[in-house]
């Protein structure tokens, strides 16, 4: 048994209540990856609304994704002793808050405040989710149920993300804010009316969680999901924009190219959940392989909708598939305190996501819109180079 399951089979897995419990959690984790990359969608129209640059604009990205990985971390560690269903409740109230917040927004300010309150949060969601979505089903199908509570993510990119932004054409990025804050406050009564209570967590001393800090193949990995999500978003950040100016489509229309993408991205969870399960790093390298690919060449083909539309389909099934699988990878090489381990993926990943945001604007103003798909493609070489290199290193 590995450390992993060791730590998820301390509850003893409840079949029906359990798969209960995971579908309540993908429908919270459906709302909260839409309030997260829903403004990816809505970037065009809010930079023009504001009168910023889109480069400016999509610093909104790395604000939320920076907050997440600064305080994911330090907030887990403090509530990772909380039972789980009155954690969740809060953190979707959170979310209800901070939308509405956002659908208000007299300024680019408030609106970044209204940003940074649920990047506070996001984080202790993610860590603590999968964690219990694996205690609810017992340890060998924890890589299955993990994938399943992000079965949320493939929905919102498929539904969330391209309904907002076709929503936001209709009545404006201010009212697609005032349904996310309606969708996390029903989402805050299913979960306190039909989750069960599980067994509250055992509160471990902060040193003792962060003692797998120590271990050189955890770090690493944690370091490997950085590099990946880097790649992942430098391209994605700017989807909506380079299917505008680059590939010609109407801006009512962008939300269906990406309701596309979303819609094969359902593939790529339900490969990366089985996958992973096999092999951590295999299917790491193999999804970052096929995500190179697809960014490399969406570019290029871009005057083919076909053409263009066969990119994005590798895109979309690496892309989707590598959120499970980083997140499994980084829990499995943890010894102990999963919770943690799950977070600090999450922290990994929106500092990637950050980075990439970064990246991807600064390429823009360089060498022009029509870069970012290389550039980003070169990112993903470097994350199938360090693979080999965590391949060698082993735990203490």
């Amino acid at each position: 048994m590995t450390s992993v399951d060791a730590t998820l089979s301390v509850v003893p897995p409840v079949a029906a209540r359990g798969r209960g419990s995971i579908a309540i959690l993908a429908v919270a984790a459906f709302v909260i990856v839409t309030t997260e990359y829903l403004i990816v969608g809505l970037l065009p129209g809010l930079a023009r609304d504001m009168n910023l640059s889109i480069s400016a604009a999509g610093q909104l990205v790395t604000l939320f994704a920076f907050t997440v990985m600064l305080f994911g971390p330090v907030l887990t560690v403090l509530l990772s002793h909380f039972e789980r269903k009155r954690l969740f409740v809060i953190i979707l109230l959170i979310f209800t808050a901070a939308n509405a917040l956002a659908a208000v927004a007299p300024n680019i300010w408030v609106l970044a405040i209204a940003r940074f309150i649920p990047a506070l949060v996001l984080p202790v969601f993610w860590g603590t989710a999968s964690e219990t979505a694996g205690q609810l089903v017992g340890p060998q199908r924890a890589g299955r149920a993990v994938s399943q509570v992000y079965l949320g993510i493939s929905a919102a990119l498929l539904f969330g993300i391209p309904l907002g932004t076709l929503a936001a054409d209709a009545i404006g990025w201010r009212g697609t804010f005032w349904i996310l804050s309606g969708l996390s406050f029903l989402m805050a009564v299913l979960t306190l009316a039909f989750m069960p209570t599980v067994a509250r967590p055992q509160r471990l001393r902060i040193a003792e969680q962060t003692r797998i800090l120590k271990d050189p193949r955890f770090v690493a990995n944690v370091a490997l999901s950085v590099v990946v999500f880097t790649a992942m978003f430098t391209a994605y950040t700017y989807l909506a924009d380079m299917l505008e100016r680059i590939a010609g489509v109407a801006p009512a229309q962008v939300g269906w190219w990406l309701m596309g993408f979303g819609a094969i991205g359902l593939v790529g969870n339900w490969l990366g959940g089985r996958l992973v399960d096999r092999s951590p790093l295999g299917a790491t390298v193999a999804f970052t392989v096929l995500l190179g690919v697809g960014m490399a060449a969406s570019v290029p083909l871009a005057g083919s909708y076909g053409w263009l539309g066969l990119s994005l389909a590798l895109w979309g099934i690496a892309y989707t598939a590598l959120f499970p699988i980083c997140q499994v990878r980084v829990m499995k090489a943890a010894t102990h305190a999963q919770a943690l381990a799950g977070t600090l993926n999450v922290s990994a990943a929106n500092a990637g996501t950050g980075l990439g945001a970064i990246i991807g604007g600064l390429a823009i103003s360089q060498w022009g819109l029509g870069s970012i798909g290389y550039v980003a493609t070169g990112i993903a070489v470097a994350a199938v180079l360090m693979v080999a290199w965590i391949a060698r290193l082993k735990s203490h």
